[in-house]
C-alpha cells in the first residue's frame, strides 16, 4: 500500500517514512500543501498522512479541495493542534482520523492501519439517530425540532457516540478521543461528561438514547 506524508518537518517525516516503509508501505513525503496536491492529482494513494500548519496552503485547505474534487482517499491527520475544535474541524473535513504530536509510533501505525481496514467510506454531514440529528457542518444539535445548545466537547463527545452507534465505547477509549488523556481509573471524568450529555440529549425526553454498559462503558442505540 502506498502512503503520502505532507509534513514540513523534514525530521519528523523522515522519522515516519522510514518507520512505515519497515512495516512494509510505499512511502512518499513532501513538505508543502500545494505540492501534496500535485501528487494527488497524478498518483494512486491509499492513504494520507496531513499536517495542518504548512507552508502556503495549510493541512485544512489540502483536505477541502481533496474533497473538493471528489476524493475519498483516507486522511489521517498528525498535528500538534490540539484543541476540541481543531478536532472537530478536521471530522467535519473530511478526516478519517486525527493524531496529536508528540505521537508513539506504534499508536500512529495501528492508527493507520485501522483506517485502511476502514477503508475510504466517507461519513455523512448528519448523523441520525431516532429523533436526534447532529449536523457536522453547522456544528448544530437537534431533538424533536429543539435545538440543543452542547458545548465543543460535548459536541465532540456525541459526535463519537454517535459515529459508533451500537457499539460500546469504553471510558478509556473516550477519554483518549475526547480529551487526548491516558484514563486514569481515579477519575470519573468521562463519567461526569456523559452525566452531563444526558441532562441535555436524553432528560428532557420520553426516549432515551444514551445506554450505560455497567463496568464497561457507553453507547448510544435507538432501541
Amino acid at each position: 500500500m502506498r502512503i503520502l506524508i505532507i509534513e514540513d518537518e523534514s525530521k519528523t517525516a523522515g522519522y515516519l517514512k522510514k518507520g512505515l516503509s519497515e512495516s512494509g508501505f510505499v512511502v512518499d513525503t513532501v513538505q508543502d500543501g500545494n505540492t501534496g496536491l500535485s501528487f494527488l492529482a497524478i498518483n494512486h494513494y491509499d492513504l494520507v498522512i496531513l499536517d495542518i500548519m504548512l507552508p502556503g496552503l495549510d493541512g485544512w485547505g489540502v483536505l477541502s479541495e481533496l474533497r473538493g474534487r471528489g476524493k475519498d482517499t483516507p486522511v489521517l491527520f498528525l498535528t500538534a493542534k490540539d484543541s476540541v475544535q481543531d478536532r472537530v474541524k478536521g471530522l467535519e473535513l473530511g478526516a478519517d482520523d486525527y493524531l496529536v504530536k508528540p505521537f508513539a509510533f506504534s499508536e500512529l501505525l495501528a492508527r493507520v492501519r485501522n483506517v485502511l481496514r476502514r477503508g475510504p467510506i466517507r461519513q455523512p454531514d448528519i448523523l441520525r439517530i431516532a429523533d436526534l440529528e447532529v449536523d457536522l457542518l453547522k456544528h448544530s444539535t437537534v431533538r424533536q425540532g429543539r435545538r440543543l445548545d452542547l458545548t465543543a466537547k460535548e459536541f465532540l463527545l456525541l459526535t463519537l457516540l454517535a459515529r459508533r452507534r451500537g457499539e460500546v465505547l469504553t471510558r478509556t477509549l473516550i477519554a483518549e478521543e475526547v480529551w487526548d488523556m491516558n484514563f486514569v481509573s481515579d477519575t470519573n471524568v468521562v463519567d461526569v461528561a456523559v452525566r452531563r450529555l444526558r441532562k441535555k440529549v436524553d432528560e428532557p425526553f420520553e426516549r432515551k438514547l444514551i445506554k450505560t454498559v455497567r463496568g464497561v462503558g457507553y453507547l448510544i442505540e435507538n432501541e
